[in-house]
């Protein structure tokens, strides 16, 4: 014990170190040791089974190492002496990382027509295996005895391709089926809001009608000509009164201002707050009714798979759940990877789904869109996105600064949706300049149903902690429209403490991501110190999921794979209750290097991408000898 309180002393850890949780001296431990004991423990574990005392090769080649030491916060002097790139060098995302496409994993696959048992509609020009046997004999091995898609649904529609065939594949290449399972699921949709080739055939053709769309954008037109025709007829009067230039071209530097300039917003009108019966006079008696007040929302999440990832926050208790970010245009064209984010799991029972988009026609028509062939509790708008591909266009928090598009967008989204449309943005573009508190009295009028506002600003990204004082002013003006709060929400004291600002409810993102558990610990009021085989166990319920939605075969088990790991590239930032000093674990405090106790509890907080590839076997099986992984974010948290 001694020895290591030195060791944490020479390496400057300790409970006191400014940015590092408190972990209990006796768990403490140096880089050097903790890897040591990682590698020589799983080394062991590899020879009981397989005879062998070497890590695998594909585990060797796919690791790309550990991330450098998350830098405390330096003094104000002592920051201005770093350089720019370092500070940004663990900023934003690995836009660079290595892309494996998933027809790499496998050399040649078996075709279609086979599993369909019907002709081959390409012939002898058909690269794909028509030869079951030769394709058996090539095929990777199985990486489990039991199959879930068997087990739960009486047959497993991947066939012979699945990673776990032998349990329901005969001797000679027949696939079986358990009738009773096929018939308690027949007829029965556990995925909603499928895109079907009618309707993509359609909208890749332009023949779908938007009729209420078109009588909104048609009032945007006449409205447009009235004030052209009106300001003309004018212009003389105008500016003979008021002595200046030209009052056509102050509108077109305006204009010009409002979409070129969005870090510079124009001043926003405020207004005094709505009475209840203004608010029902928005939102007509024939548009569905949500009540979104008391509740827990998880964040769209884009980062781990997201319906996957959603089924198992509803097992913790979660209320709210919302499809990953859409671009309105993809959805417009009929783009089967942007309509697979409007996919609903049966066990969601508040769901909604996320677009973003910048211009009035392309928002009003998706809405309609959505409203027609999805089945949705609610639209949101998503005008806080921060990345740079979206806002560079005017869309995510480029609306927030474009007044006049958001309102005509908003207000044209309202007139097509049945459903209530709900609106996601952050404290503003620069960090010292908010103007959401100037916003939001605004969106009130144009009938946004319930408002989640993000505690930082586009600048801030995730390097400095929410403003929930902000948040609570914002709040107070929003009544008496739902306002939900976002940021830092890591433990049930910190959502106490949330909802002790008056708003109607929380949004949780990263929080969930490093314990999906948090659902139940705040409906609960405790903190939960959740043992290593239960996090084991969670990551095999998403392992389930995931082959569930994106397939058993090699391409599906691969797909689960990576959103796997990029979930335990937050999960690793999880410290165990029971190791802590002091509780709760706050979200911008970062781990140090500590023992668990136990193996699997050592091995799941560690930060080296070869360790998560580890934990990925465990539940997939070897990866293939090509596969490599970057996390899709870097390690920019702590700061």
């Amino acid at each position: 014990m001694e020895g290591v309180m030195e060791e944490n002393t020479e390496r400057g850890t300790s409970v006191a170190v400014k940015g590092e949780a408190a972990i209990k001296p006796e768990f403490l431990t140096t880089k050097e040791k903790f890897h040591d004991l990682i590698d020589s423990e799983w080394q062991g574990c590899k020879g009981e089974t397989t005879g062998e005392s070497d890590t695998p090769e594909e585990v060797k080649d796919t690791s790309v190492g550990e991330p450098e030491p998350k830098r405390v916060k330096l003094d104000p002097e002592e920051e201005k002496k770093v350089e720019k790139t370092d500070r940004k060098r663990f900023r934003g995302q690995n836009k660079s990382r290595p892309h494996t496409k998933p027809t790499t994993y496998e050399e040649k696959r078996l075709c279609l027509s086979v599993i369909q048992k019907r002709e081959c509609t390409f012939g002898d020009k058909c690269t794909f295996y028509h030869d079951v046997a030769a394709y058996m004999a090539s095929k990777p091995a199985d990486i489990g005895e039991r199959c879930y898609l068997y087990e739960t649904f009486g047959k497993c529609e991947y066939g012979l391709t699945c990673r776990f065939s032998k349990e329901h594949t005969t001797p000679d290449f027949q696939t079986t089926e358990k009738e009773d399972l096929v018939k308690a699921f027949e007829g029965r949709t556990l995925t909603k809001n499928n895109l079907s080739k009618d309707l993509q055939f359609r909208l890749r053709k332009r023949s779908v009608a938007f009729k209420k769309s078109e009588e909104y954008l048609k009032t945007l037109s006449n409205n447009k000509d009235k004030k052209r025709h009106h300001g003309n007829a004018n212009q003389a009067e105008v500016c003979a009164s008021e002595g200046s230039a030209d009052p056509k071209d102050e509108n077109v530097a305006a204009d010009k201002q409002l979409n070129t300039d969005p870090d510079n917003p124009p001043p926003v009108k405020t207004l005094g707050p709505l009475t209840d019966a203004d608010v029902t006079k928005l939102r007509p008696c024939e548009k569905k009714q949500v009540d979104f007040r008391d509740k827990l929302y998880l964040a769209p999440l884009t980062t781990c798979g997201n319906l996957p990832f959603r089924r198992v926050c509803k097992r913790f208790g979660v209320d709210i759940t919302c499809g990953e970010m859409a671009m309105c245009t993809n959805l417009l064209q009929g783009h089967q990877s942007e309509w697979a984010l409007l996919k609903r799991h049966e066990s969601e029972d508040l769901f909604g789904v996320q677009v973003e988009g910048c211009f009035p026609d392309t928002m009003t028509r998706c809405a309609e869109l959505i409203n027609t062939y999805a089945d949705v509790d609610f639209v949101d708008i998503n005008s806080g996105c921060p990345i740079d591909l979206v806002y560079k266009k005017g869309g995510g928090c480029g609306l927030m600064t474009r007044t006049r598009k958001f309102e005509q967008i908003i207000k044209g989204m309202n007139h097509v949706l049945d459903v209530p449309l709900t609106v996601k943005i952050r404290t503003g573009v620069q960090e010292k300049s908010s103007i959401a508190h100037k916003l939001i009295p605004e969106m009130k009028t144009w009938g946004v149903s319930m408002i989640t506002l993000h505690g930082r600003s586009r600048e801030q990204r995730y390097t400095k902690l929410a403003d929930w004082d902000y948040i609570n002013t914002c709040a107070e003006l929003a009544s008496p429209i739902p306002l939900f709060g976002n940021g830092d929400i890591l433990s049930y004291e910190d959502a106490v403490k949330a909802r002790e600002t008056g708003v109607s409810g929380i949004m949780i993102a990263r929080g969930a991501l490093i314990k999906p558990w948090i659902f139940t610990e705040i409906k609960e009021n405790r903190h939960w110190d959740i043992s290593s085989s239960e996090r084991l166990d969670i990551l095999k319920d998403f392992t389930n999921y995931g082959l569930e939605h994106w397939g058993s075969d090699t391409r599906g088990v691969e797909k689960t794979r990576k959103f796997m790991l990029e979930w335990l590239s937050f999960m690793c930032r999880y410290i165990p209750v029971g190791l802590l000093e002091r509780m709760p674990q706050k979200i911008n405090e970062r781990p140090p290097y500590y023992m668990g106790r136990n193996y699997l509890e050592s091995l799941m907080a560690s930060q080296n991408v070869g360790d998560w590839i580890r934990i990925s076997e465990m539940l997939l099986g070897p990866v293939p000898k090509n596969f490599i992984f970057l996390p899709k974010h870097k390690a920019n948290a702590y700061k």
